[in-house]
């Protein structure tokens, strides 16, 4: 592909651009810690230089890797700019990870240092990670750990040595990265969060990362603007994060507010009216709470019947899109759901009152984005289309009527995965197609439609394909229902489904016999509307929660 980049020239300098934006948004806000501090941008530029002095006299060289482990925050954020522009390799962990797999991966991926936030710090062993030179707090930038004695002397002098090097303060001209040398370059190791079970590390090229931030300029630049505020609610660890609610916003010249703690959902719906984020990016699990807990309780029979009117209707349509709207902030140009299946209920509740949301779609080897299309032109149950610099595909006889596995093709492909070939030669085919494990159709407009995993997928005794997630989106809309995974007992399959408890309390609701009354009546509705290979013989319930990654998807593998 190193030629028909050099034919194309199109592929701008990532960081060149982090360059620019902080030089062209010098005295704007840039990065807030909600309720805690805020930097400018010409802050950000003089920490990121202290840290670049740090690497530079702790004896860290380009090309090697420094991991961040930590809740989002400014710092962690500046830790990430600092180490891609000196030219190391950033391995950003995802801090939900176990201090077990945190170790592995600082381990695999031969990290020289290692950024720990005040959470995740205590729960880590020094001695297991003996190759890692440092482990540096990223609340303060403090040392945790020192195992080379220039690097306790850098930390204890950085001030100093920060003066020597600019004694008439630091200025916009002082502002000089890195360039990478060609698109193909590796920017960082992301790994992956797992739901299978297994974490690999997902190299990605600077090319993915300018791909996905061109890609969102391109479709959002007309109403996201310098000054602009955004709420980070994401794991900037995770690439869906990190892509889209940290780097385009920042090379935007935005306003990224950090809620650093675990955000309640008061929190955040707290947050959202004080910051009146211009787009969010959300998990489907928080807009469905969202609408299940507060939207969907006030909408009476009466009111259901008035909405299907057609003058009241529309009337009433638009005063609970406007108060959902408003309870989002007011200045909302959409939201941008993805990292997992949307309910298809909600999503066509939202549609019906033309409230601003969309679906898009992607992977973690794709840095992440694959399809995308803005609200106004979205078709319900669809992720979109390809977006700019991507192919895709439908390995099927007939894509349109036949769900194959979704193909995707294009800059924002990672280079493989991190010391496992095997696992790449799985993913990436000879000529470029990476292979997601995902099924889907795509209608004759190019618009994709998910069906699930390929992985997931169950088959019944008389060679029948059933796509679980299918199952579980129809029973999740069903009463009293929160979450649910479809398995399979001896070619029988059943409902595994996590009750909301507390709502069947307020109605009195016994849970021993009545909420399982309740349930057998779900299992019977739900058989009524899917095919009759894949009815389900029984419903289980669950005193807690389904176990889930740091995107919210449940850990499928934990219950088959």
């Amino acid at each position: 592909m190193q030629s028909e980049y050099n034919v194309m020239n199109s592929i701008a300098s990532f960081n060149r651009l982090i360059e620019n934006t902080i030089v062209d948004h010098w005295d704007l806000d840039a990065l807030t810690d909600y309720k805690g501090v805020t930097y400018q941008y010409k802050d950000v530029a003089r920490k990121i230089e202290k840290l670049h002095i740090l690497f530079e006299e702790s004896g860290v060289d380009c090309g090697d890797k420094i991991a961040i482990c930590g809740r989002n925050s400014t710092h962690w954020a500046v830790a990430f700019l600092a180490t891609l522009t000196y030219g190391a390799i950033a391995v950003p962990i995802l801090h939900e990870f176990t201090p077990e797999q945190v170790h592995s991966i600082v381990n695999h991926s031969e990290a020289k240092l290692l950024f720990v936030g005040d959470v995740v710090g205590p729960t880590l062993k020094a001695e297991e990670m003996p190759d890692v030179e440092g482990i540096i707090n990223i609340q303060d930038f403090s040392i945790a750990v020192a195992r080379e004695e220039k690097l306790t002397f850098a930390r204890e002098h950085l001030n100093e040595l920060f003066g020597k090097k600019y004694p008439k303060n630091f200025r916009r001209e002082h502002v000089q990265y890195y360039i990478e040398q060609n698109p193909d370059e590796l920017a960082l190791i992301n790994y992956t969060s797992g739901t299978t079970g297994f974490s690999k590390g997902v190299m990605i090229p600077y090319r993915a990362l300018w791909s996905n931030m061109d890609f969102a300029e391109g479709v959002l630049s007309h109403v996201v603007k310098a000054g602009d505020h955004v709420v980070s609610i994401l794991p900037m660890a995770h690439m869906y994060g990190m892509a889209f609610e940290f780097l385009y916003e920042f090379m935007a010249g935005c306003h990224i507010w950090y809620l650093s703690r675990v955000p309640s959902p008061a929190i955040i719906a707290q947050a959202f009216r004080e910051v009146k984020p211009v787009v969010i990016i959300a998990v489907p699990l928080v807009i469905e709470k969202i609408i299940r807990k507060r939207v969907f309780p006030k909408l009476t029979p009466n009111i259901k019947v008035m909405m299907k009117l057609p003058i009241i209707g529309s009337k009433i349509k638009k005063k609970i899109c406007d108060a959902l709207y408003e309870s989002f902030g007011g200045n909302l140009y959409e939201i941008i759901i993805g990292g997992a299946a949307f309910n298809y209920e909600i999503e066509s509740f939202l549609r019906e009152i033309n409230f601003p949301v969309t679906v898009g779609y992607g992977a973690t080897e794709c840095a992440p984005i694959i399809t995308y299309e803005d609200y106004k032109t979205a078709r319900n149950g669809s992720c979109g289309r390809k977006v700019v610099h991507m192919d895709v595909k439908i390995d099927s006889p007939d894509p349109q009527n036949v769900a194959g596995e979704i193909l995707a093709r294009g800059y924002n492909v990672m280079l493989g995965y991190y010391k496992n070939d095997a696992a790449t030669r799985d993913a990436l085919d000879a000529d470029g197609w990476y292979h997601t494990g995902d099924l889907g159709t795509m209608d004759a407009d190019g618009f994709v439609y998910i069906r699930g995993r390929s992985k997931n997928m169950l088959l019944t005794p008389n060679g029948q394909n059933v796509y679980p997630e299918e199952i579980e989106d129809k029973l999740n809309s069903m009463p009293y229902v929160v979450e649910s995974v479809m398995v399979q007992r001896n070619d029988k399959f059943v409902g595994l489904v996590y009750p909301d408890y507390a709502e069947a309390e307020k109605a009195g609701i016994s849970k021993e016999e009545q909420l399982a009354e309740i349930m057998e009546q779900n299992r019977v509705e739900v058989n009524k509307i899917i095919a009759s290979y894949a009815k389900l013989q029984s419903i289980e319930l669950r005193d807690e929660e389904f176990e889930k990654t740091p995107k919210k998807s449940i850990k499928r593998f934990m219950y088959n």
